[in-house]
């Protein structure tokens, strides 16, 4: 297996994988997307709201408000030793309070853990009018992107088979491929089509239409593949891989361990 980095950001991480089968590709998506622990609001108690948004509007926006995860300080309630009854170790308090006129953001929810905080401050809760009041407590918990979609942290996790090229020797350079690549990644050099940015490629094999004489082919190489990961910022890019990656892992070993007691 070989991973070469594309682009690497908090936000975003594209890199190509290679050497791996579809099983493990697939495996990779489907753990970032729906199998790693992620924090997010869980539930809410309202003391006042004379807010134009009924309490369970408010309690829908606080759900999917991203919240930064910290997995060394807190484990998943069904883990906890307080068998998810609520403690210290696998939840936090959340507060809230504002008065109008004003506009409410994600900013301004106090956290009681100062490494747990809204991922990003601009999210807009509600707007309040002169006299308009919000007073809430929020209880945030760990889950998984499996339960509900509030604990997705890969917004868009996905992949593309590598594509590959193919230019016959029959190719007359007449530039009808290069005129219908949708993301101009063909041109001609030297008399000759070349592929500027194969990586670019979406294998709409638009090009492969145009040419009249079947000049050129797009396959696809099954063994590497093109990733895209976005996190909503409860975890960097490159830690939402690394997360996903080690899911499977602990997956795995505990398969192991059941097929073992089993024999």
């Amino acid at each position: 297996m070989e991973i070469d980095i594309i682009e690497l950001s908090d936000d975003k991480a594209r890199f190509v994988l290679k050497g791996v089968n579809p099983a493990v590709a697939n495996g990779l998506r489907k753990s970032m997307l729906s199998e790693v622990p992620t924090m997010a609001i869980d539930y809410i108690n309202i003391y006042d709201n004379t807010s134009v948004l009924f309490d369970e509007q408010l309690g829908l926006r606080m759900g999917l408000i991203p919240i930064i995860t910290d997995l060394d300080s807190y484990v998943l309630p069904e883990e906890c030793d307080c068998q998810g009854e609520g403690c210290t170790k696998c939840q936090l308090t959340l507060t809230l309070s504002a008065e109008g006129p004003s506009m409410v953001y994600s900013g301004d929810i106090q956290s009681s853990d100062p490494n747990v905080s809204a991922a990003d401050k601009k999210i807009p809760i509600v707007e309040l009018k002169e006299r308009q009041k919000l007073v809430l407590e929020a209880v945030a918990k760990l889950g998984t992107g499996r339960k509900h979609v509030k604990y997705q942290a890969g917004v868009a996790c996905g992949y593309k088979n590598m594509p590959v090229f193919t230019f016959d020797k029959d190719c007359d350079a007449c530039g009808k491929c290069v005129e219908e690549c949708p993301r101009e990644i063909l041109s001609i050099e030297s008399n000759a089509v070349i592929v500027k940015d194969p990586l670019q490629c979406i294998l709409c094999k638009l090009c492969v239409d145009a040419c009249d004489i079947n000049a050129i082919t797009v396959d696809e190489d099954v063994s590497t593949y093109v990733f895209t990961a976005e996190s909503d910022g409860s975890y960097p890019a490159r830690e939402l891989v690394i997360q996903g990656a080690d899911t499977i892992i602990e997956k795995a070993r505990e398969l192991n361990e059941i097929l073992e007691s089993i024999e």
